[in-house]
């Protein structure tokens, strides 16, 4: 099966990793056809294994291999493609579109915290199945109150987001 691990923290606040090294913990823990795509920690890789003992052993190898808490969330190649498909909003070149890949209910939490944040003109969030999308003009993303709500080391291990565009280069990668 095709997957694609989205790692949290990665090239972030001190968190420095050459995606080259990372694939190949990746290989050393028994992944296939790997390759990762841009520097935010996408690996697109096959596999026999099922994602949640995925996540398992690929969280272990990280954190044994680069000296830190990884946090990663295994998707399957259908599921990648719902992230794609789902995506509620117009492409404007103003405004940014994220998804967020996580936990199962997170998409719940995260409502309830972008509900209560206070909003920035054109600052926009819906979920459709099950998935949380945000929208919000460029420039705003890191100030925005919704923005460093994201950053709460309470919600760290629960979510990673990414810009809408980089699920269709997940897809023109896995497909």
């Amino acid at each position: 099966m095709k997957y694609c691990a989205f790692l949290r923290g990665v090239n972030v606040k001190g968190t420095n990793m050459k995606m080259a090294d990372v694939c190949q913990v990746f290989k050393d823990a028994g992944m296939e056809n790997i390759s990762s795509i841009l520097a935010s920690g996408n690996i697109v890789f096959s596999s026999e294994k099922k994602a949640d003992e995925l996540k398992k052993i690929l969280e272990k190898a990280m954190s044994a291999h680069f000296s830190y808490e990884a946090f990663l969330f295994v998707k399957s190649q259908e599921e990648i493609e719902n992230f794609w498909n789902g995506n509620p909003f117009e492409k404007n070149d103003d405004l940014h579109s994220y998804s967020f890949v996580g936990n199962d209910g997170i998409e719940n939490v995260l409502m309830k915290e972008f509900e209560s944040a206070s909003k920035t003109e054109n600052e926009d969030a819906k979920i459709v199945n099950h998935i949380f999308y945000w929208q919000i003009p460029k420039g705003n993303t890191l100030d925005s109150t919704f923005g460093k709500i994201l950053g709460k080391k309470s919600l760290k291990d629960q979510f990673t987001s990414r810009n809408i565009n980089t699920f269709e280069k997940i897809l023109k990668k896995i497909n």
